[in-house]
């Protein structure tokens, strides 16, 4: 094995052994696409993990005439939860994911990024085996908290890997997979919660992508990058020429791996300087455009899908109904992908918060109708909710759902590219926490339709801080992107 102290110089065929025949440029694909397929299996685990609450919700609560605790129902669960209960059973995973995320980028770095997937496989179907278990509201509770550190680690190694092993030609294709795979995954939910009425089995069913998820990690390679990063030319060479096939050169690329490395580790810059205007800038820019995310109500409206429907009193059962809008954002999230590079960040971020508004304050409005005429609003009106809640899913999915981590990738100088990331994520799940905790009793307390007016505020101000204060990246390098903000040492 050959191992190396430092990385100022090039790596040369002469300190490693390269097949005689690896002498051309064109790579084959179908280990990276094996890998990718392997590693967003994460990402559909993490998909059902945060899909669950929504087909599991009206079984784990009590009938709308008991909210306390009851021994039974008629599902025959032994165990349902109060409201308050089931607010913290739903939005504690998005608690574990914020401390996930803090936990992810010291694994990665130390295990590996494949290691650290597969670690974690345990803690992951431990985390379900307790919700599964039900034995009382402490252990679920535990068991979400843990599923969801595991979510929040997920979020870091996933597209790190992919980034890793993907050629430059396919690399935005293959780290699109990992959003796609996440909404599969609600869907999948979705759908298997449709079928399964009973929670338990619910869980147990949603487990499965983490099984395959592990199995299919063994029969890969770890990241390049982490064995240069290691000193460990050998393994490194032994894992680039796995992902790019046998006989491509592999050398110019593991030297560029090297080099970048080495400057990153020259121009690894301390948390004050997120201070400095030209970093703080974008980091406020990604914060708010994140807390804009969140708070428009898109989490909660997904963790409790079921139960919006349920209260709006449609004709179409709520399971269907759900299954129709995961389906919707599904597409929609291609189509976010397809788009991002030919319409621009900001056009995509304006169109999205216009339409969420609409949609919102449209459902909204059915709400009021139908306290004021129930039978009325749900015989005339029953098309609204589905509807605007298509609208309102589809329209975060082809902008402010993949935009932001877009953004978080081009706005911040290198050197402090990794603090910035790791506090946007921590703030990303802590704020989903908050409003996800806070959607039911908000409900209680304002009325639904009061509730979804707010969101509609909420996303009225995303749409002109869009049209303000965000610039558009499409077509600029880096560079240009940080000079921007007055960071001139990006052009010198």
């Amino acid at each position: 094995m050959v191992a190396r102290t430092g990385m100022e110089e090039n790596i040369t065929e002469k300190e490693v052994q390269i097949h005689p025949e690896a002498a051309n440029r064109n790579p084959t694909y179908g280990t990276q696409y094996y890998g990718t397929v392997a590693a967003t299996m994460g990402g559909l685990a993490m998909g059902t993990l945060l899909g669950y609450s929504s087909p599991a919700g009206p079984h784990l609560m009590a009938s709308t005439n008991n909210r306390s605790r009851v021994l039974s129902n008629s599902t025959g669960q032994p165990l349902q939860l109060s409201q308050a209960e089931y607010n913290w059973f739903s939005s504690s995973v998005t608690l574990g994911a914020a401390a996930g995320a803090l936990m992810g980028g010291l694994c990665i770095n130390s295990i590996g990024r494949r290691g650290t997937m597969l670690i974690f496989f345990v803690p992951y179907l431990t985390g379900w085996a307790l919700v599964a278990a039900g034995g009382s509201f402490g252990m679920m509770v535990v068991g979400r908290v843990m599923s969801g550190v595991c979510m929040g680690i997920t979020c870091v190694a996933v597209p790190t890997y992919i980034g890793e092993i993907a050629s430059a030609e396919i690399r935005g294709v293959l780290g699109s997979g990992f959003q796609l795979m996440v909404t599969l995954g609600i869907l999948m939910a979705y759908v298997t919660g449709a079928v399964v009425t009973s929670w338990t089995w619910l869980a147990a069913v949603c487990t499965l992508p983490t099984v395959v998820h592990a199995i299919m990690l063994c029969f890969t390679k770890e990241s390049p990058t982490f064995f240069v990063s290691k000193g460990n030319t050998e393994e490194a060479v032994s894992s680039l020429q796995y992902f790019r096939g046998r006989h491509y050169d592999i050398m110019p690329e593991l030297n560029i791996i090297s080099k970048s490395l080495e400057e990153a580790k020259l121009n690894n810059a301390s948390i004050w300087d997120l201070l400095k205007p030209y970093n703080l800038k974008p980091l406020l820019i990604c914060l708010s455009i994140l807390s804009f995310a969140q708070f428009s109500g898109i989490t909660p409206v997904l963790f409790n899908l079921s139960t919006v429907f349920k209260d709006s009193g449609s004709k179409m059962s709520e399971n269907a109904s759900a299954i129709i809008v995961a389906g919707v954002q599904v597409l929609a999230t291609l189509v976010g992908a397809l788009l991002m590079d030919k319409a621009g960040r900001r056009f995509l971020l304006a169109i999205s918060s216009g339409f969420m508004c609409v949609s919102v304050v449209s459902l909204g409005a059915y709400f009021y109708v139908k306290e004021q005429d129930s039978k009325w609003a749900v015989e005339t009106l029953g098309w609204l909710p589905l509807t605007s809640l298509i609208i309102f899913v589809s329209a975060y999915s082809i902008g402010f759902g993949p935009t932001v981590w877009v953004l978080m990738g081009e706005l911040f100088s290198p050197e402090v590219k990794e603090a910035s990331a790791s506090i946007v994520t921590v703030v990303n799940w802590l704020t989903s926490f908050t409003i996800t905790l806070t959607f039911l009793p908000l409900q209680t307390a304002l009325g639904d339709y009061s509730a979804f007016w707010l969101f509609g505020g909420v996303c009225l101000l995303a749409f002109f801080f869009t049209l303000l204060l965000v610039p558009e990246t499409k077509g600029k390098t880096l560079q240009e992107i940080t000079a921007q903000f007055g960071n001139r040492s990006s052009i010198d």
